[in-house]
């Protein structure tokens, strides 16, 4: 095989390749990414949801009333806004810190994007105090356990994250004939409902209507998170449980199929049935393709992922073999543009370095535009050029990939890590340009703003 089959391995699939890695995969590129298949890496250490909402009720909220019935000015005052300030970052930086060193030195990119494109699929982000605590342990606890487990699977595992719970307000949902409706006049939430049939399953075009997503919303009433005020156990505080006295009683019917009342039942078993429409199949295989091959993928390698989707009943492992295996997929012309956050990795590994340090890796992505955790919508990071491709985008890489380049510079040799780390995609234009520069920090500057790297 081919250093160009193993520098797309590393790039189009992985997360950009380190010094000697193309070498390395270039005796079997396919196999290298098959042998991924399965794995994954798991990030340890790190707080989780139960212990980032305990925070949350336990210590935030109650130091924020404190505050608030104290008057909340002063320059005591300003101090403990500062410290609270702190402490909702804390957990969001580690978990940062955390999956950057990963993908930056990880042997397995492709299992590692893997994880990263469905994290993105059912985006969470830090938009109140609570989810800046909360949004990075879904990916953590419900991704990174079912990345390539069945999508039924890993659908039920987001969807009743508490962390997606929170985001969409399905926590505080109230079945209007519930018992909790009935006394306190609370009503239906239909984030959640709506963003599992257009963003997570069937798709925008799937053939579902307002009704459906009233049904849905009615299903999920009762999902919440276990809170000791309101009677649940000390023991389970932070934790999702289903609590009957919040669920809408009776039958619902959801796109002509009947779900009856069995309490908790109810709502797993539409997700189960969702997960399994050919709808979601055409509506993931199309999501797949565009993020791993092109903005405007090949008809056939949509084709190819859907049929192994429906074939294996959702098995992502299977899915994620037709990914690598699709028409295309190996097409030496660089399909896709690098988001943000996937630019600074590669960037990191070209340069085998492992850490920025806390500062200066929040710092990068806050000026690249993409902190993660933190996307605009429940749809996610856009995937597509036209998202990331403007001068003023352009120039902050270029100011990034600047200052790594000139710490760099002493031990580097430009046209050799070009080499290293783009083999058979390296174009004689951009090897000249590296070549020809006025300083190896230069040098490794072009090379990283070259169209070489910037795609993949």
């Amino acid at each position: 095989m081919s250093s160009t089959d193993a520098a797309i391995a590393l790039t189009r699939f992985g997360l950009g390749a380190r010094p000697g890695e193309i070498e390395a995969v270039a005796r079997a590129p396919r196999r290298w990414l098959s042998g991924q298949i399965g794995a994954g890496e798991r990030l340890s250490g790190l707080p989780g949801s139960k212990e980032a909402l305990t925070l949350f009720q336990t210590d935030y909220l109650p130091r924020v009333r404190t505050l608030q019935d104290a008057g909340g000015t002063g320059e005591e005052a300003e101090r403990e806004q500062g410290r609270l300030q702190r402490g909702l970052r804390e957990i969001m930086a580690r978990h940062i810190e955390a999956r950057t060193a990963l993908a930056a030195t990880t042997g397995q990119g492709f299992a590692e994007r893997w994880v990263r494109f469905w994290s993105n699929h059912f985006t969470v982000a830090a938009v109140n105090p609570a989810m800046a605590m909360l949004a990075p342990t879904l990916e953590a606890e419900a991704v990174r356990s079912h990345a390539f487990s069945r999508f039924s699977d890993l659908l039920v595992a987001a969807e009743l994250h508490p962390a997606m719970l929170v985001y969409l307000d399905q926590a505080v949902s109230v079945g209007p004939n519930s018992p909790a409706g009935r006394r306190r006049g609370r009503g239906l939430n239909e984030n959640l409902a709506r963003e599992i049939l257009e963003l997570h399953t069937l798709g925008a075009d799937g053939g579902y209507g307002q009704g459906d997503v009233e049904a849905l919303a009615r299903m999920l009433t009762g999902w919440t998170i276990a809170r000791p005020e309101l009677g649940h156990p000390e023991a389970r505080r932070g934790e999702t449980l289903f609590e009957p006295r919040l669920h809408e009683p009776g039958a619902q019917t959801l796109m002509g199929r009947r779900f009856r009342d069995d309490g908790a039942g109810q709502a797993r078993a539409a997700l189960l049935w969702l997960a399994e429409r050919p709808q979601t199949a055409r509506h993931l295989a199309g999501k797949l393709a565009r993020h791993f091959l092109a903005d405007d993928p090949p008809a056939a390698a949509v084709d190819h992922i859907e049929r192994a989707w429906l074939a294996s009943g959702g098995d992502l492992s299977a899915v994620a073999g037709a990914v690598i295996a699709a028409p295309g997929a190996f097409e030496p012309e660089a399909g896709k543009f690098k988001a943000p956050e996937e630019y600074l990795i590669s960037v990191m590994r070209a340069l085998d370095i492992g850490d920025l340090g806390r500062e200066r890796l929040a710092g990068s992505l806050r000026a690249l535009g993409q902190m993660p955790f933190t996307a605009p919508s429940p749809a996610g990071w856009p995937d597509g050029e036209a998202d990331w491709a403007s001068p003023d985008a352009l120039m902050k890489r270029l100011e990034f990939a600047n200052a790594l380049a000139r710490r760099a510079a002493d031990a580097v040799h430009p046209v050799a890590r070009a080499e290293a780390v783009l083999g058979a995609r390296l174009t004689g234009r951009t090897r000249e340009a590296v070549a020809r520069a006025e300083s190896a920090g230069q040098g490794l500057t072009l090379l990283f703003m070259s169209p070489d790297f910037l795609r993949r």
